[in-house]
């Protein structure tokens, strides 16, 4: 990931604070990396202006026979200012995505920042390396433009969705498109990889709205102007919303003991007071073992259950919140769960990503969790939560 407008915000107390364009947050992590942010890899990277503008334009274009003859650039190369690793859906650690092979490009895309208001901010395909070259791969697209300019796709594409009415309580997913090396907009290709690149798209442009997600072929990115985030509730309101929840001291129907959410800290073993949901219908308990019957102990049939309330049969999973204040279009409680990972928030928010296409494998399209990238299942994709209050 190369952002030329981006500057290092380590600053001390005597210097200015930068210009803040805004952040890319990496859908499937709720809030870190499941080890922790380190260095340039993180689950959120803050762009800002640099004191001295490093944009690069185009100039000679050089043919090389085969990869090896051109220097092939690492996520370590100094350019780099981000580095994201392919997603893998409710991964708990860093081990369980070592065993997979990347499809993210060294050098995937870039963004380059007006660096006066609007602060515009836009997209490229490809980045360039520490010699300020760009090289794309041998099976690449590539073409030269009417103006005698080269042109290319990467590899696996750089696709951009941008929603419509912004990243709003009323957004609705816009159409995926491809981007290219000098910015234009195209169609998708039929397969991630084809050689055959989409049709150009005129009427539309690379400029990246609040909201807009950007697909990596690997892992998706949201983008979140300064303004947007302004607007998006805080750690701090989601904690208080969370205290507003255990205050209410909700109770299992079933074992009449008190449920609270975890510490936003603790996101992967649940403890005892741990709220669980029967996802089929909704109603929250403790974990219990009612109904957990024979062919359910020896695993014939996962975590399913029959609930307690109501009878209704389905996936019974503990429930998380969603520690990642970016993914949130309002401020309401979260009152809804995604199925089936258990990841609550507000209902907005998990009807807004219930209905976002994200870009799977080669040629495929699914609604994912953006807190764990969990395809969702059932019939919307998330269900609202009941909860017994105390019988005192």
């Amino acid at each position: 990931m190369y952002s030329p407008e981006q500057e290092n915000i380590s600053t001390t107390a005597s210097t200015k604070v930068p210009v803040k364009y805004g952040e890319l947050i990496v859908l499937g992590y709720n809030g870190s990396l499941p080890n922790g942010d380190r260095g340039r890899r993180k689950s959120r990277f803050a762009l800002c202006r640099r004191p001295k503008a490093n944009g690069v334009k185009p100039s000679t274009v050089h043919v090389a026979c085969s990869p090896q003859a051109a220097k092939i650039g690492r996520s370590t190369e100094s350019p780099i200012d981000f580095v994201v690793t392919d997603t893998v859906a409710g991964s708990q650690s860093n081990a369980d995505t070592q065993s997979v092979q990347s499809t993210i490009s060294r050098f995937a895309c870039r963004i380059m920042c007006q660096r006066t208001p609007p602060y515009t901010a836009r997209i490229y395909a490809a980045g360039f390396d520490s010699s300020k070259n760009i090289f794309l791969g041998e099976k690449a697209a590539k073409w030269k433009t009417p103006d005698g300019q080269m042109d290319g796709l990467t590899t696996n594409g750089v696709l951009v969705m941008h929603p419509r009415n912004g990243f709003t309580q009323d957004s609705k997913p816009g159409v995926w498109r491809e981007i290219s090396v000098c910015g234009n907009v195209f169609t998708l290709r039929e397969t991630r990889s084809a050689q055959q690149r989409g049709k150009m798209v005129d009427t539309e442009s690379q400029e990246l709205v609040d909201g807009s997600l950007i697909d990596l072929c690997g892992a998706t990115l949201l983008w979140r102007t300064a303004e947007g985030l302004s607007r998006t509730p805080t750690l701090k309101h989601l904690e208080a919303l969370r205290q507003e929840i255990n205050a209410a001291r909700p109770q299992c129907p079933v074992g009449f003991n008190t449920l609270a959410f975890p510490s936003m800290r603790r996101k992967d073993t649940p403890d005892e007071k741990q709220p669980w949901v029967y996802l089929q219908c909704g109603h929250v308990h403790g974990y219990h073992n009612w109904g957990n019957h024979r062919e359910e102990r020896e695993g014939r049939e996962g975590r399913h259950r029959e609930c307690p309330m109501c009878r209704a049969k389905g996936p019974y999973v503990p429930l998380w919140l969603g520690c990642e204040a970016g993914f949130y279009v309002d401020a309401a409680p979260p009152t809804h769960a995604f199925n089936p990972c258990g990841h609550v928030c507000s209902e907005k928010t998990a009807a807004f990503w219930s209905q976002i296409p994200l870009p799977h494998g080669t040629h495929t399209f699914h609604a994912a969790c953006p807190f764990c990238a969990q395809q969702l299942t059932g019939e919307q994709g998330y269900v609202r939560l009941i909860f017994q209050g105390p019988l005192d």
